[in-house]
Parts: C-alpha cells; sequence; structure tokens
C-alpha cells in the first residue's frame, strides 16, 4: 500500500471514500460471504458507528449493474482475487440502497413524510425508467406520480416492490435490495409513544402501531413473495426487533447477530486489522493502549474487535491524547429510562468493578415487552455496544462486561447522571468527597460524605428489600450502603480500580481503591450499619459508644483478616495504606481511620 493514504471523517459514499485516498480497512469479502453464504434475505444488526453504511455503499457499487466503471474500486482489495465470482457478478444486478436511518420525527404524520422524502430522492436516482420502453405507461404514471406527492399512503407502502419490479424488467435481471437502519423509525416511534400497551393517549399510540403497519408493507412486501424480482437481500440496523413487527410473517430471511459466527469479522476492526493501521500511521506504540480504550468486542467467535469509529477519530484527532470518540447517534430513550429499575444499578456497578454478569440476550423481542421485562435491558446495552458477550454461560445465558474503558468511562457518567439529575449530587462536592478520601484527610471526607448521603438517601432507598412469597431478604442495610457509596466513589474510576466483595487476606473486603500510580494511597472499606439513635438514648455518649464500638470492629476486620493484602500485592507501600471504617446509623455515617 503506497504511504499517502489518509484519515478522513464523514464519508458514506463507498467511490467517494476511495476516490478521496482514504486509507480503507479492507472489508470487501463481505461482498462475497454476503452473497455465497447469507441467506436469501440477511439481517446483520450491529452497534452504530461499526461501519454498517460504508459496507452497504461498497456491495452497491460491486454489483450496481449501472455502475461498471466502479470495478477499478477494487483492484487492490481483497474480493479481486475472486476472479470467477468477480467474472460472473461484478456488475451485473440493479441495486436499491436505501437508508432510514434519519426518520426521527415526533408523530406519525411527519414520519410518513420523511419516508415520503426517503423514497421521492430513491425514485428519482432512477428517473431514467420514465424512457424505458420497458415499462408500460400506467408504470410511468404511477412513478411519476410518487415523486410528485400525488401518490397514496398506500402506493408509498408498496413502492420499495414496484420499484424492484420496474428494474428488473428494464434490466433484465433481479435486483439487489440493501436497506440500512431498517429498525430506526421503529425505535424513534416506540419512544414517541406512550406505551403502546397502557397509553390512554389515542393518536401516540396510533403512531407507534401505523408504523410497524407501514413497515410490513414497505419492506415486507420488497422482500417477501418477490422472488421474481429479487436476486437477495441484506439489511443492517441496531437491533433484531420480534413478533409483532415487520417479520412477523417473514420465513425466508435469517440473522446474523452478534452471537453469530457468520460475518463476525466484517464490522468492526479486528486485531491483525488495527496492528496494519497503527503501523501505516507510525502509531504502533501505542498499541497497548488503545487496546485498553477501543478494544474488547466480540461478534460470534472472533474476540478482539475494536470500535472502528474510535479508532480512525484517534488517529485523525492524533496526537491529542486518548478521549471517548464514540457516541451512540440514536436516541437513548429506551436505554435512559430503564436504568433506574430494580437490580440494574448493582449490575452496573459490577460492571465497573470488572466484574462479568450473566443475561440472557433475546434477540427476537416485542417492544412491548419492555413494559414488564426490565430485563431486557441487557439485550439493548449489549446490542447497542455498550457491553459485549465473551461467551455462552448456563441455560442459554451469555457472559456480558464492559468491553474498554472508553466505555467504562460511558458507565461512569451513568451513574454520575444519576447521582447528578436523580438525587441532586453537584459533580463539585463528590470531587472534594473524592479528593479528601484519598489524600488522607479524614475528617473532610466525613464532613463531605455526610453531607451528600444526609441530602440524597432516603428512608425507603435504606428499607431491606424482601421476596414477597418467602419473606426472605435479599438486599440487606448494609448492601444498600455498599452499593451508593460505590456509586459515590465511581468517580475515581480513572485514577483508580475499584473493586468490592473480593477475596484479600482471609476473607472478603467491603470496597477496595487500588492507585495506577503506586506512590499515591490504596484504600480499603470497611461498612457497617446500626440502628439509628434511640430515643431512650438521650444520652449522646451511649450513642457514641455504640458508634465506636462498631468503627473499632470494621477497623479490626480490616486488619485480623488482612484486607489490605491486596494493596501490598499491588504495590502499594504500607504506610500509603488508608484502611477506613463507615458505620451507617440511619442514613448517616461516621468514619474512622486505622492509624
Amino acid at each position: 500500500m503506497k504511504k499517502n493514504k489518509k484519515i478522513e471523517l464523514g464519508y458514506s459514499d463507498f467511490k467517494e471514500f476511495i476516490n478521496a485516498d482514504n486509507y480503507f480497512v479492507d472489508k470487501s469479502m463481505l461482498i462475497y460471504d454476503f452473497f455465497t453464504k447469507g441467506a436469501y434475505i440477511s439481517l446483520m444488526p450491529r452497534p452504530k458507528r461499526f461501519g454498517k453504511t460504508l459496507n452497504l455503499s461498497m456491495i452497491e457499487y460491486f454489483f450496481d449493474i449501472q455502475r461498471k466503471d466502479s470495478a477499478e474500486l477494487f483492484t487492490d482489495f481483497e474480493i479481486a482475487k475472486e476472479k470467477e465470482f468477480c467474472k460472473e457478478h461484478q456488475n451485473k444486478y440493479p441495486v436499491i440502497n436505501i437508508s432510514l436511518k434519519n426518520i426521527k420525527e415526533t408523530n406519525w404524520t411527519n414520519c410518513l413524510d420523511s419516508f415520503k422524502q426517503i423514497v421521492i430522492k430513491l425514485y428519482e436516482k432512477f428517473d431514467f425508467l420514465l424512457q424505458s420502453d420497458k415499462l408500460k405507461e400506467s408504470e410511468k404514471k404511477r412513478f411519476k406520480d410518487i415523486i410528485t406527492e400525488k401518490s397514496s399512503e398506500k402506493k408509498y407502502k408498496t413502492s420499495l416492490q414496484d420499484l424492484s419490479n420496474y428494474l428488473q424488467n428494464h434490466f433484465n435481471e433481479k435486483v439487489i435490495i440493501l436497506v440500512d437502519e431498517y429498525d430506526a423509525p421503529i425505535i424513534n416511534a416506540f419512544n414517541n409513544t406512550n406505551s403502546p400497551i397502557k397509553s390512554s393517549d389515542k393518536e401516540n399510540k396510533t403512531y407507534y402501531q401505523k408504523t410497524i403497519n407501514f413497515m410490513q408493507g414497505f419492506l415486507g412486501d420488497a422482500y417477501k413473495g418477490n422472488d421474481t424480482n429479487l436476486k437477495k437481500g441484506l439489511l443492517t440496523g441496531v437491533m433484531r426487533v420480534g413478533r409483532e413487527s415487520i417479520f412477523s410473517e417473514w420465513n425466508n430471511f435469517k440473522v446474523y447477530g452478534i452471537t453469530s459466527y457468520k460475518f463476525d469479522i466484517h464490522f468492526g476492526f479486528t486485531d491483525n486489522e488495527t496492528g496494519k493501521i497503527l503501523a501505516y500511521f507510525d502509531l504502533q506504540n501505542k498499541t497497548d493502549d488503545i487496546k485498553k480504550w477501543y478494544n474488547g468486542y466480540k461478534f460470534g467467535k472472533t474476540s478482539e474487535i475494536y470500535n472502528p469509529w474510535s479508532i480512525v477519530n484517534y488517529i485523525d484527532s492524533y496526537p491529542e491524547d486518548f478521549k471517548e470518540y464514540w457516541v451512540n447517534t440514536g436516541d437513548p430513550s429506551l436505554i435512559k429510562n430503564r436504568l433506574t429499575e430494580h437490580g440494574v444499578k448493582e449490575n452496573i456497578q459490577d460492571l465497573i468493578e470488572d466484574k462479568i454478569i450473566e443475561k440472557e440476550l433475546k434477540e427476537n423481542f416485542v417492544f412491548a415487552d419492555f413494559e414488564t421485562n426490565n430485563e431486557l435491558i441487557w439485550t439493548l446495552l449489549t446490542y447497542n455496544g455498550y457491553l459485549t458477550q465473551i461467551e455462552k454461560g448456563k441455560y442459554g445465558n451469555y457472559k456480558l462486561k464492559i468491553p474498554n474503558k472508553e466505555i467504562k468511562i460511558v458507565f461512569t457518567d451513568i451513574i454520575m447522571t444519576w447521582l447528578d439529575s436523580e438525587i441532586s449530587i453537584k459533580k463539585d462536592s463528590l470531587i472534594s468527597m473524592a479528593e479528601n478520601l484519598i489524600n488522607s484527610r479524614i475528617t473532610e471526607f466525613e464532613k463531605d460524605f455526610r453531607k451528600i448521603v444526609s441530602g440524597t438517601i432516603s428512608y425507603h432507598d435504606t428499607a431491606e428489600k424482601k421476596d414477597k412469597e418467602t419473606e426472605d431478604i435479599f438486599i440487606s442495610h448494609e448492601q444498600i450502603y455498599h452499593v451508593y457509596t460505590l456509586g459515590l466513589l465511581a468517580i475515581l474510576s480513572d485514577e483508580y480500580k475499584i473493586r468490592s466483595n473480593k477475596e484479600s487476606g482471609e476473607g472478603r473486603y467491603d470496597i477496595m481503591l487500588i492507585p495506577n500510580d503506586k506512590s499515591k494511597n490504596g484504600i480499603v472499606i470497611e461498612i457497617k450499619q446500626i440502628e439509628k439513635q434511640r430515643k431512650t438514648e438521650k444520652n449522646t455518649d451511649k450513642f457514641k459508644e455504640r458508634i465506636n464500638k462498631e468503627l473499632d470492629e470494621a477497623l479490626r476486620q480490616i486488619d485480623i483478616n488482612e484486607y489490605y493484602t491486596e494493596l501490598l500485592e499491588n504495590n502499594i507501600k504500607p504506610e500509603n495504606i488508608i484502611k477506613l471504617g463507615i458505620v451507617f446509623a440511619g442514613k448517616t455515617p461516621y468514619v474512622k481511620r486505622n492509624e
């Protein structure tokens, strides 16, 4: 490869991308695999910014019968080595390539108008058909009516199938239909609908259902029962949406999702591809840091998948420092609205501590299920790229983790958002609290910590959670305080490894902060809980005595069980180890350090 390639952002058209002399990570074998190994109609959901749009444009240029001059675009890529395949199929078929990603309306009227504008632009691209002697005059009239917006909703609904028919008649070749971000209108409609199950807002409820009905015809008619006109079909998006949606009656397509072994290397950059692009731009010395920041995804059987958007942004921005380049441009409402559900915070804190959680990934779900099934949050997070599956677990579940540092920061920000928006904690208060802790200003830390806790945590929050049937306590007071404290300390996750409930020495500590800089203080925390001051304890000395007894017990527990062992193993000097007892009396914390 000539040493004159560049990184330039913003391209979605393959020909423009290549002609601008951009560095192309060779994904051209997707063309061969899609055509020879994929189903008649293939759905390939992947997170946003993982190369779906450029890949579809690449497929379009390869097969499009109108772009015979585009063959030279592929001469340097792997697909060119498949000479017989290229000879038989390159630039031999009409191709329809349509993207639905920009349909982001708040009501059905505007949504339908967006559909119409997309279809009009698509038809204008093929307006040479109006001169074709292969089309009937009645077909040409329908074609003109689409462009001039004189057609009914029903005609726009069948417009994709109609166009495939016109193209097949004109070229006497079956059509390849590509649809990018097919799920965007459905997700957007759901986000802008007050519960399709429970809403009393009839208009809002109708918006969601009308979108589903339109999509069933728009895509369903083009892909199902269109064998006369259709050669192959490919859809991309973020999610696979299920039974009540556009696929409800399809039996001729297959989903190749993030757990599928097929097509697992065609979206995102593999370890080998990332190594090549870094070498090309003389950034081999950044490999380890790039791996920590942007690696970690697993699609199918292939691990070590890098976020391509983050990689190209880092190279384009170099020598700027590492940062969070990846932004999910889709509406995060589905995720955001469910992050406060019971059990989610605890699991997310586990993930931030680099723990693995095991959850079911439901590839074929119904949006209405979000009303009753909180566990769908893990499917959303994984398919949207916030988590990655690492292997199959028990009972059909998957083991999930945060893939890299970039996404870990996103999760930390989620906790910060909870704290800032839900319970009105200002970031400067958290920073002050954290700085006092890590610099061993324990008196000041206690004041900050107490002020934050007393102003936010409620008695409802600290009530023990019980199973309604068995009356078994499944979340205790101490667990609640534990999780809450971890959430507050998440602001330190850039500088410290935050650990929880891990074995060290002769037992399990509650919380440990291991500094990345070994010259800084390491911290081990044991949390206790007692009843708040009783009415009979008017003598405050008795109450203080009870608190001090629990604080001393917490510190004794740290010493006798040598909870600090992990800090020593991480080369933290004994004099830099802070042993801290925290006792919650009601919702008031008391703090003591073992000197």
